[in-house]
């Protein structure tokens, strides 16, 4: 009779420890318990010690911080019909604990299917050169739409990043000769300008040579004392009276010269 005795007090013990302990919730900081009474709606507790009514209260915690959700790898068809693979982060917070349980499920669930519909319909929606310059506006956009949807949950939408776009193997070839062809013709433009610029310059040097044939005869015995510096090499040019003379006669002895000393 005693061990019995015992023994029903060692379970009500028990019993009343669990009791106390489901009804004392400790809330953190970052939290909020969003209190339900015989399934009604009573409001929002803590941070701190939050007690409940036992068997009659529920406590349901939701999260205020910065939430992260890896949006998969979406296969998208391009407005100009490019398929790629597209993926992207989403950055979000709840702001309204009471609308986020009682207006959806399971809001982190449905935040990630619709991130994934919108990251297909609006990348489908835009060519591919402006998916891959205009990707800030992009992920704005992106932003706005899961907001607006989001908004009456409770929930709002920080920010939204696409991670990386993948392109077929063929279109990386493709763009890496549009690139190859669009360097190769700007080199060719700059040097068409460079020889535009010193067609003009020369025009000029010929206009003043034309004025000053001085000038022009020291420029021809400038190039003459620079050709002479490689020694293999003879040059002849065309000159007129006593000048031809001179020069023939002086190459005709060069040459003698050099068929006595062999």
């Amino acid at each position: 009779m005693e061990l019995t005795f015992i023994a029903l007090a060692a379970f009500l013990a028990l019993l009343a420890a669990g009791i106390l302990a489901s009804a004392i919730r400790i809330v953190k900081e970052w939290e909020r318990l969003v209190v339900l009474r015989l399934g009604r709606l009573v409001g929002v507790r803590g941070p701190g010690l939050v007690i409940l009514v036992p068997f009659v209260d529920r406590g349901l915690v939701v999260d205020l911080r910065l939430i992260t959700i890896d949006v998969p790898k979406q296969e998208v068809i391009t407005k100009d019909n490019v398929t790629v693979s597209v993926d992207a982060v989403v950055y979000y917070r709840v702001l309204d604990p009471e609308r986020v349980v009682t207006r959806v499920r399971d809001y982190h669930y449905a935040i990630a299917l619709l991130a994934q519909t919108t990251l297909r319909d609006v990348v489908g929606q835009v060519e591919l050169d402006d998916l891959l310059v205009k990707r800030e506006e992009i992920n704005k956009r992106i932003q706005k739409i899961i907001d607006e949807v989001t908004s009456p949950w409770g929930v709002k939408v920080v920010a939204v990043t696409i991670k990386s776009v993948e392109l077929p193997e063929t279109m990386v070839r493709a763009m890496a000769k549009q690139a190859e062809a669009e360097r190769l013709k700007r080199a060719r433009i700059i040097e068409a300008e460079g020889e535009k610029a010193a067609a003009a310059i020369l025009a000029q040097a010929a206009q003043i040579y034309e004025s000053h044939p001085v000038a022009l005869r020291l420029r021809e015995l400038q190039t003459y004392i620079d050709v002479a510096k490689e020694r293999n090499l003879i040059l002849i040019t065309e000159s007129k009276g006593v000048e031809a003379t001179s020069i023939g006669a002086a190459i005709a002895a060069t040459r003698s010269q050099q068929k006595e000393r062999r």
